[in-house]
């Protein structure tokens, strides 16, 4: 699972030597930068094709081309209009948004789901304009190299680990360090958020939108976090790190506050046009929710990955987290986890040379086995540490579909643990397979769709949705949560299979 927050990415590239003099085109102000424009642009562009093959876009022309003149419209309000703007919907179900340096602004398909109209989105885009025009990733980077620190690092893999106590999982970390969802983030501070918030208003407001649309998007995202931690209790777990595309210095309930005294010195409301609601359901009709089949879709116990041709189904109780670089599958008490992966194609197909390049062991062996008519190794061993004590390695390479190579590997907090959890591991990795008729029919993805709002309310609408919680779901991404209907007759979004 990504951790994400409202950040621009930055490399370390960017944190030269020696500073130079620019003009903030917000402020007017010159500052000591780390980054001169040239410097910006340049690492945007490269930036930016780390995003697109970390995430992948989402292949549908005209939600794309709705989205990126939706930016272009307000980037020609910006204190930037000159430079040569991006705008690209990623195909994540994470609730966020972000822009790299230089003019590059993403949103995901997880967000727009939860927007209500064309104005609404207008404001995430707006807010993450304000961050590149007010250079806040230089600001970020110059801060750091004044500090001695470099840029922060995260890693995907570590934050899955201190989660759910996994510390196994951090072994792996290193592998996608390079990552740029993975890799070198930095979230905002305070102040450059509340400007981004400030800057956000004004070109909403310059762009003929309601800035207090604005205040939609928060009440809409702080209705997510609602949902999250409600979701997490029902379950009987901690509730989530808040991770959503708000979740920074100033606190949601704070942003709002400051928000709607921001929108408020906007009076004009005859120059606004319409929210551009009927438009927006349009653009997003069809778009996936949840899952993406190209990275792979869980449904309830089972992972289903068409593309690789491959299922998975997880012990009763255990959690199922996807993310980029591997599939992890968890137990109820979160101390233990098969790790699933395929093999790059530099670590070797042999399993001893995929063990030997990418487990590191100290000493092990390998026994031929199969895993429902699949050739696999199974490999139990061990390996040294970077303190030089000795931890035991158990993991399985399997020949997959399509002439790929997996590895399975088993992790735990520590050796009671992973004895704890051995059965539940052994079950979880002989259910690997490929897809079978039965997993194809199965293997459906969700699309956001747009009906009239019955007699029968949202209650109705649920028995035809194939999401879990289906009423309060579909409340979420219609902006009642919190109480309330829409007009009978009303469009609403709902979630049908594909």
């Amino acid at each position: 699972m990504r951790y994400w927050w409202s950040v621009a990415l930055v490399s370390s590239a960017l944190l030269v030597a020696c500073g130079t003099n620019v003009v903030n085109p917000v402020t007017g102000q010159t500052e000591r930068s780390a980054m001169s424009e040239e410097a910006e642009l340049a690492e945007g562009a490269k930036g930016h094709q780390q995003v697109l093959q970390e995430y992948g876009v989402v292949k549908n022309p005209e939600l794309q081309a709705y989205v990126n003149a939706l930016g272009q419209k307000l980037a020609a309000q910006s204190h930037r209009s000159q430079l040569q703007w991006h705008f690209t919907v990623l195909d994540s179900p994470e609730i966020n948004a972000f822009a790299l340096p230089g003019g590059y602004v993403y949103v995901t398909r997880g967000i727009m789901a939860y927007m209500e109209s064309e104005a609404d989105l207008a404001g995430v885009i707006g807010h993450e304009i304000g961050h590149v025009t007010a250079r806040h990733g230089a600001q970020r980077a110059t801060s750091q190299q004044n500090a001695g620190l470099g840029v922060f690092a995260a890693s995907v893999l570590g934050a899955v680990a201190e989660a759910y106590g996994v510390t196994g999982a951090g072994q792996l970390a290193g592998q996608v360090s390079q990552n740029v969802a993975a890799g070198y983030i930095a979230s905002y501070g305070r102040e450059q958020e509340l400007q981004a918030d400030g800057l956000g208003a004004e070109y909403l407001y310059r762009t003929r939108y309601d800035p207090r649309n604005m205040i939609d998007v928060i009440k809409v995202l702080k209705n997510q976090e609602l949902f999250a931690a409600d979701q997490a209790k029902a379950e009987g777990r901690p509730a989530p790190a808040k991770g959503d595309w708000l979740a920074s210095h100033p606190s949601n309930d704070q942003r709002l506050e400051t928000i709607t005294r921001l929108a408020a010195q906007y009076q004009s409301k005859d120059r606004y046009n319409d929210e551009g609601r009927a438009r927006y359901l349009q653009a997003i009709s069809n778009m996936n929710f949840g899952d993406s089949p190209d990275q792979g879709l869980v449904r309830g116990r089972n992972f289903y990955h068409e593309p690789l041709g491959l299922a998975l189904t997880a012990p009763a109780g255990w959690y199922i987290q996807n993310d980029a670089e591997q599939l992890a599958f968890i137990n109820t008490a979160r101390d233990a986890a098969l790790l699933v992966r395929v093999v790059p194609a530099q670590a070797g197909k042999a399993p001893a040379d995929v063990v030997r390049n990418l487990l590191k062991p100290t000493q092990g062996k390998l026994e031929a086995t199969t895993i429902n008519g699949l050739q696999a190794s199974r490999f139990t061993g061990a390996r040294a540490n970077a303190n030089g004590t000795t931890v035991a390695l158990e993991a399985t390479v399997v020949s997959g579909p399509g002439d790929r190579v997996y590895l399975l590997q088993s992790t735990a907090k520590d050796a009671n643990a992973l004895a704890r959890a051995r059965a539940g591991l052994r079950e979880a990795e002989g259910s690997f397979r490929a897809l079978t008729t039965a997993d194809k029919a199965a293997a459906r993805p969700w699309v956001i769709k747009s009906v009239p709002y019955p007699k029968g309310g949202f209650a109705e609408l649920a028995r035809t949705s194939p999401i879990a919680r289906p009423e309060q779901q579909l409340r979420l991404i219609n902006g009642f949560y919190g109480g309330g209907e829409p007009s009978p007759g009303q469009l609403v979004k709902v979630v049908l299979p594909q």
